[in-house]
């Protein structure tokens, strides 16, 4: 059985796209392999201008929503990554396997970068670094299946390359991981841009739902989506971004509901003879798929000690189960062992 890696940023509250594109199937699905770790990259969300104080908010908020949404500590492990220090031991060393180029070929950096200027501001070196961080994410616990969104894929092929050259440089060392897509809603798009990402760290939120909306905002942003011209109903993604994006959540929505693997948004084309219709139903859909996530999130806020029991005991495990691959790493790179 292969062992899964995925994780999960706090640099916004958690969406419907965390849910749909990822949190769903680790749920579903990955927890049930040997070994599979889940983890709220706390690290990652230091690479821009933020708020220690809601950095701290959100990190436990993204444990609990994980925990809420069906994560079983006693069939996986969940944990906070700073809170094991084999993250950022690994990931020094990984840089000093990468190079120059191949960071500042990184889309995300790119994008990231690019906005940062806009802004007027500086950018900060682990925004270039951070995919390396990554790879130490994955790699430190010997990973054989990392579940990604297609935004995603390009750090797991430089988490790949990494590991293949570690190894052909320094001794085997490093299991070389693959990417697992899901089939469908693996990138859902934002309701107000149908050509972007419904992205937890974008400004506005009107195309943006949120795990913890209330039903009633939820039908409020559905309702307002932006469509496409004409009046025709299908699954066109290129010429109906809008309806295409709707029809993907209901079906992913329905799939759930049905447990019937990920759904099929095509099989809904011709369904509904108008947007409205689509919206409607799209909305009441979504609104009942979170509905078990909230009230399990209401139950845990209010037992924190439990929460916080559960990711000191994911520390404990993940540390135990990456620390004979970091150490492995730092002699097979030429470094002394620990005094």
């Amino acid at each position: 059985m292969a062992r899964v890696f995925s994780g999960v940023k706090p640099t916004g509250h958690l969406t419907l796209g965390n849910y749909l594109g990822a949190v769903r199937r680790w749920a579903a699905v990955d927890q049930y392999r040997a070994d599979s770790l889940f983890c709220v990259v706390d690290l990652h969300a230091l690479t821009v201008d933020h708020d220690p104080g809601r950095v701290r908010r959100l990190t436990r908020q993204a444990a609990t929503l994980l925990l809420a949404a069906g994560l079983d500590p006693e069939r996986c492990t969940v944990f906070v990554q700073s809170q094991v220090d084999e993250h950022a031991r690994l990931s020094y060393l990984l840089e000093c396997v990468a190079n120059d180029g191949e960071m500042r070929r990184m889309i995300q950096y790119k994008e990231k970068a690019a906005l940062e200027r806009e802004r007027g501001g500086s950018v900060r070196l682990s925004l270039l670094t951070y995919p390396v961080l990554m790879a130490a994410d994955i790699l430190a616990y010997g990973t054989d299946v990392v579940p990604v969104g297609d935004d995603q894929a390009q750090h797991v092929e430089l988490t790949r390359d990494l590991a293949v050259r570690f190894n052909q440089r320094y001794g085997h060392t490093f299991v070389v991981p693959r990417a697992a897509h899901p089939e469908v809603a693996a990138r859902v798009m934002d309701l107000q841009d149908p050509t972007s990402k419904m992205g937890k760290s974008h400004g506005g939120g009107s195309g943006i739902v949120y795990l913890l909306d209330d039903p009633d905002v939820v039908r409020k942003k559905i309702m307002r989506a932006v469509t496409d011209s004409g009046d025709e109903v299908v699954h066109d993604p290129e010429a109906k971004p809008g309806v295409s994006n709707l029809l993907e959540i209901l079906a992913a929505c329905e799939a759930q509901k049905s447990g019937a693997g990920t759904g099929n948004p095509e099989a809904l084309s011709g369904v509904h003879k108008t947007y409205g219709s689509l919206k409607k139903e799209t909305a009441e859909a979504v609104v009942e798929l979170l509905r078990p996530v909230q009230q399990r999130h209401s139950e845990l806020v209010r037992d924190p000690g439990y929460v916080e029991e559960v990711l000191r005991r994911g520390a404990e495990k993940a540390r135990a189960m990456a620390r004979p691959t970091v150490d492995a790493a730092y002699r097979a790179i030429g470094l002394l062992p620990p005094a």
